[in-house]
């Protein structure tokens, strides 16, 4: 009875399947001809970026390494949008256009090198620019996405470029680390190492997020994956073509999330939500009326539902307005406005009447003298002199020195530097070889950065 029953399946299982109807084979190569559409659409702005850089080994400690990352153009004059891991410590971006294919134009240069306009690690994205004119590009959806829509993902995996997958949105607010509340769209479409920094494209053919992560046991895709949704895209790149950098507003508040526990202690109308858990005596916050304890309803009118959604809302607020806040305090409703503080960034320094750059040209940086005034403008060093790179020049590209708007030089080899004279004066002495290292405070951390002065172009 039983072989019966396996030989019947096997008939089955190789007997020819029906063909589809007329109706339902012309609907599905519509869907493939649409898919395909979208794809030759898109795919031409999808780069392939080849990072020779820094990056991190022992505590204290830099080698060079290289990767290979995507990017996506923006904007026809060369803006390019990438995670800002992929171009962490890099000391030369070659960006690689796609080839020509069928129905394509094929592009007059191919390769570039890039240049860092600017990086915000904290949310993962970079904006570079290369030198180039009437590129392909896609724009920015200004669209909501929603679960189960469907979507690409465009990139380099293992180097492969211009892979194409397809998937749905699984979610469109996940928090995958609780230690970083940073709201991300998920999806299902195959994203692998190499992905990163490469656009996830709905059917319209726009850009609805920037791919950043998985989550895998093996290394490889399982389903897992999260992309940078473009509303934030779009305000951080925006930050980043104007000012190099984003502003925060600093509202002296600290929050976390609501739960059972902490709602029935607290005798809070809600198990679910975002609690006021400090606030800063003298800060914007304190100043505006807002009190530990205080449940957050609204932020600019967005809902808060959760620390995602708290985070959301402070990045798509705009810079320089009053943060409007709806609060529960009891029984009573508050709405409140905190005018945030400006947090400083070492690129404000250029615009400082009391602050001289200066150029130092073998390094391809503008550079400012650590003093008393400067020291006030910036978070505390690990050292007190010093000189801060406040932006890169256009150069920088070419010296590949891994330097960053940000990083205060401290010493030359062994030899200690308080002035840009005196960073100018050791690196004259590196000369005729040009090989040093550079002592840099970055983020808080001292690092060793290799200098080869001499290096081709």
């Amino acid at each position: 009875m039983i072989g019966s029953q396996v030989l019947a399946s096997l008939l089955l299982a190789a007997a020819p399947a029906p063909a589809p109807s007329p109706a339902r084979a012309e609907l599905l190569r519509g869907l493939d001809a649409a898919l395909v559409h979208v794809t030759d659409q898109v795919a031409p702005a999808v780069v392939q970026l080849q990072v020779t850089g820094y990056g991190g080994s022992d505590p204290g400690m830099v080698v060079l390494r290289r990767a290979i990352g995507s990017g996506v153009i923006v904007d026809p004059s060369g803006y390019v949008v990438t995670n800002a891991h992929v171009v962490a410590g890099a000391r030369r971006i070659r960006v690689l256009l796609a080839p020509a294919g069928e129905g394509r134009t094929r592009p007059q240069k191919r390769e570039y090198v890039a240049r860092v306009v600017g990086a915000e690690p904290e949310v993962d994205l970079a904006l570079l620019k290369i030198d180039a004119t009437d590129l392909p590009y896609v724009a920015l959806s200004d669209r909501d996405v929603r679960p189960g829509q469907l979507v690409f993902a465009i990139g380099s995996p293992v180097g492969l470029a211009n892979s194409v997958t397809l998937g749905v949105i699984s979610s469109v607010a996940r928090t995958p680390d609780p230690s970083r509340p940073q709201v991300f769209v998920q999806t299902d479409a195959p994203i692998n190492p190499g992905n990163s920094g490469g656009p996830l494209v709905d059917t319209e053919g726009r850009v609805v997020g920037i791919n950043t992560s998985i989550l895998s046991k093996g290394g490889g895709s399982e389903g897992l994956g999260f992309a940078i949704p473009s509303s934030v895209v779009r305000v951080v790149t925006d930050a980043l073509r104007k000012m190099g950098h984003l502003h925060h507003a600093v509202l002296g508040v600290s929050s976390q999330e609501i739960t059972p526990g902490l709602a029935a202690g607290l005798g809070l109308s809600q198990d679910w939500g975002v609690l006021v858990s400090d606030v800063v005596p003298g800060s914007p916050a304190a100043r505006a009326g807002v009190a530990g304890g205080d449940l957050l309803r609204a932020v600019d009118g967005r809902p808060v539902d959760g620390m995602p959604a708290l985070n959301l809302a402070l990045y798509l607020h705009p810079a320089g307005s009053p943060v409007a806040l709806s609060i529960q305090r009891g029984k009573e409703r508050l709405e409140l406005k905190v005018v945030g503080a400006e947090s400083s960034h070492p690129a404000d320094l250029l615009g400082g009447p009391e602050v001289t750059t200066r150029n130092v040209a073998p390094l391809g940086v503008l550079g400012v003298t650590l003093d008393d005034r400067v020291r006030a403008l910036l978070p505390p060093l690990r050292e007190p002199a010093g000189v801060v790179v406040a932006a890169r020049t256009l150069a920088a590209a070419e010296l590949e020195t891994g330097l960053e708007a940000g990083d205060v030089i401290h010493a030359v080899n062994r030899t200690p530097v308080a002035s840009v004279d005196e960073l100018a004066a050791a690196l004259a002495a590196l000369r005729p070889a040009g090989r040093g290292v550079l002592r840099v405070e970055r983020r808080g951390v001292l690092v060793w950065l290799e200098l080869d002065l001499d290096q081709g172009t």
